[in-house]
């Protein structure tokens, strides 16, 4: 998710202010509305791949500043403290010393890193990019990959959800038309700093890309377009089953009618049990090193090359999935959009590698599932938006009827599986099938207040709410842990995130106040979330430690030498273990999102701040003794009204309602 302090702004709008945007320059063919994107890949295992490269992209923004040395390992142990046993620390300050001493190890390091960032757009974004995302070996459902859930929609017959599939398409056709012509408005951001311009360079990857599996490293693949184009196609998934389904055809884009025609003879080519293959979709919810091997198996033979090559070079997927059986609440369903429900379900009804499927349940349960390598959550947000206001503004468009015979049937997709193959399904369907009993999510919505009221006490509503999520842990396990709130970089060059560091030594101090009787626990509050807000600031404009520390490291990977001490260190492991990763995603319209923890003890912890209310998504696991969504969410719920109580002009004990009535009948 993609955070800091930024409120989404709408796609489309009215007006354009300051710049235009970047692909409106002269070195940035304009596109046609539907043109073709064709693939950089061949049909052999060994195909070529071709990295993003935003080189000629938003030049007009700043780079990456490379923070100073001394600045960052000051920052850094002071992001340590609160973490640490006063001999770790000492321990810590002993090795971060040696390696910023004047002509030692950091220094080298240091010119190594500016000298990298003279030559790149951005010197870190290579580096980010294989270490948040491609050289992860986890699986992606749960692990890695975001989801957007939509309001619950209500189908009274099979044939709504298909409608509602065909305005979608239709919409997020729409929005490819923007893309293509370079047609988005300029963002800005909002909250810290407003004002400044941001890279635009992510939108343009959510059609056009694709995580392609490795044994020890993904790649991130694009996609060019085409002098010649070729009829676009999206990739339909129903009962397990993948079919081609062109939306251009002969140059026209296909109407909504049309897209309706071809959804309704999807569904009842699906429903053919002789025709029916393998849950191949399975396979890619597995670890990334086992998902790359069963594709080696795959492309051994050529109906799999070429099935693979079609969903490969797709704009997106739709997934039409059954009804899930189950009672649709908030909660239930973040779950299904997280992981399909299972094997049993609709688990294998996906292709996990694709950066956009929408997912579109017989039942109502609807949403977005995000492969999050190629872009942030401000991105998934925008489009989102931009599909749900348009399929409520827009009227469906289904009154022109389109003659069957005009169109080509859809194409279902073929395997040949091997006993191999069946061996790795039945594998990749068990451990999907164990992360979905895995999996411990609450959603709740807080009703005692929202943004409005912490922005009357003059308070940042982020910082705020990062300030409960410490407390709340800290209630929980009397301690604070290594926090990851991300915050935007989009003000520089590719610019991706940032890590805002949460659990600050002023959070400390508030949270051990909250419960000392004689603490002055409004002045810690405030402390509090100004630091959280200062760390923002840092964090925004690049001068935060994660991206430079992970710089220095890989520099010195690069140069070939000995893991340098500050990186085996103890406190540096703990550091990195995000016991809370958090993000505020607010959103404008009804749809929230959600994502899994990050470690197996650790707790996964997005927010959506409304006006009179804030949407928490809190996911953890299981079998960890450790963590328990429920019980995380209600001690969640007491901090803040704890917290609306000290902000309040009278002491808590006069904000209950009990005490408001005894004083009403004395007077």
């Amino acid at each position: 998710g993609e955070v800091g302090h930024h409120v989404m702004s709408c796609i489309l709008r009215t007006r354009r202010t300051g710049a235009e945007p970047r692909g409106n320059s002269p070195d940035r063919p304009r596109l046609a509305p539907c043109a073709s994107i064709m693939p950089v890949l061949d049909r052999e295992p060994d195909r070529k791949l071709m990295r993003f490269s935003c080189s000629s992209v938003g030049q007009a923004l700043p780079k990456l500043p490379v923070p100073a040395l001394g600045d960052t390992l000051d920052l850094y142990l002071r992001t340590l403290r609160p973490l640490l046993t006063e001999e770790q620390y000492q321990e810590t300050l002993k090795i971060v010393t040696t390696f910023g001493a004047p002509g030692g190890l950091g220094e080298l390091l240091q010119r190594r890193l500016l000298e990298r960032s003279e030559n790149r757009a951005n010197w870190v974004y290579d580096y980010w990019l294989n270490d948040m995302y491609l050289a992860n070996r986890m699986a992606l459902p749960i692990n890695s990959s975001p989801v957007m859930v939509f309001p619950p929609q209500h189908f009274r017959a099979p044939i709504d959800s298909l409608r509602f599939a065909a305005h979608l398409i239709s919409g997020m056709l729409e929005y490819k038309s923007l893309l293509d012509t370079r047609s988005l408005p300029l963002d800005y951001a909002r909250g810290q700093l407003a004002g400044t311009p941001l890279c635009m360079e992510q939108y343009y990857r959510l059609f056009t890309s694709y995580r392609l599996p490795g044994p020890q490293r993904d790649t991130l693949v694009a996609q060019q377009s085409s002098v010649m184009p070729e009829p676009e196609h999206i990739i339909v998934a129903c009962r397990n089953q993948f079919f081609v389904m062109d939306v251009v055809i002969n140059f026209r884009r296909l109407n909504e009618r049309d897209l309706l025609t071809q959804l309704d003879r999807i569904s009842k080519m699906a429903d053919s049990e002789e025709e029916r293959l393998p849950p191949i979709g399975l396979l890619t919810s597995d670890g990334r090193t086992e998902w790359a091997e069963s594709r080696r198996v795959l492309m051994k033979e050529s109906t799999n090359r070429d099935a693979l090559d079609m969903i490969e070079r797709c704009l997106c997927l739709v997934c039409l999935d059954q009804s899930s059986g189950l009672d649709l609440t908030d909660t239930s369903r973040a779950k299904l959009m997280l992981h399909g429900g299972g094997g049993a379900k609709n688990g294998g009804n996906r292709w996990y590698d694709k950066p956009m499927q929408f997912v579109i349940g017989s039942d109502g349960c609807c949403g977005v599932v995000c492969e999050h390598s190629a872009f942030e959550g401000i991105v998934l947000v925008q489009c989102t938006e931009y599909l749900l206001k348009y399929m409520r503004g827009s009227p469906s468009k289904l009154v022109r009827a389109a003659s069957v015979s005009e169109l080509p049937a859809p194409r279902r997709l073929r395997w040949k599986c091997t006993p191999e193959i069946h061996k790795h399904l039945s594998s990749s369907e068990d451990k999907l099938n164990r992360q979905v009993r895995n999996l411990d999510m609450d959603v709740h919505k807080f009703h005692e207040y929202g943004k409005e009221f912490i922005k009357k006490q003059k308070m940042s509503p982020d910082a705020y709410i990062q300030v409960a999520l410490q407390l709340a842990y800290y209630k929980c396990h009397g301690r604070l842990v290594s926090t990851y709130e991300s915050a935007s970089i989009r003000r520089f060059q590719e610019g991706r995130v940032e890590n805002i560091r949460s659990a600050t030594a002023e959070a400390l101090g508030f949270v051990r106040a909250m419960a000392d009787l004689k603490s002055k626990k409004m002045e810690r509050l405030r402390a509090a979330i100004n630091a959280q807000t200062k760390y923002t600031v840092l964090a925004i404009t690049g001068k935060a430690i994660d991206n430079h520390l992970l710089g220095l490291r890989e520099i010195a990977q690069d140069l070939k030498l000995e893991k340098p001490e500050i990186f085996k260190d103890t406190a540096f492991l703990i550091s990195n273990q995000f016991i809370l990763s958090t993000s505020q995603v607010p959103t404008t319209v009804d749809m929230f999102c959600c994502y899994g923890p990050v470690v197996p003890d650790g707790y996964g912890a997005c927010y959506n701040p409304q006006s009179d209310h804030v949407l928490f998504c809190v996911s953890s696991f299981r079998d960890s003794p450790q963590t328990c969504s429920e019980e995380f969410v209600q001690i969640l719920e007491r901090g803040l009204l704890e917290m609306r109580d000290l902000c309040s002009l009278l002491p808590p004990f006069y904000n209950s309602s009990i005490m408001y009535i005894l004083l009403s009948i004395c007077l």
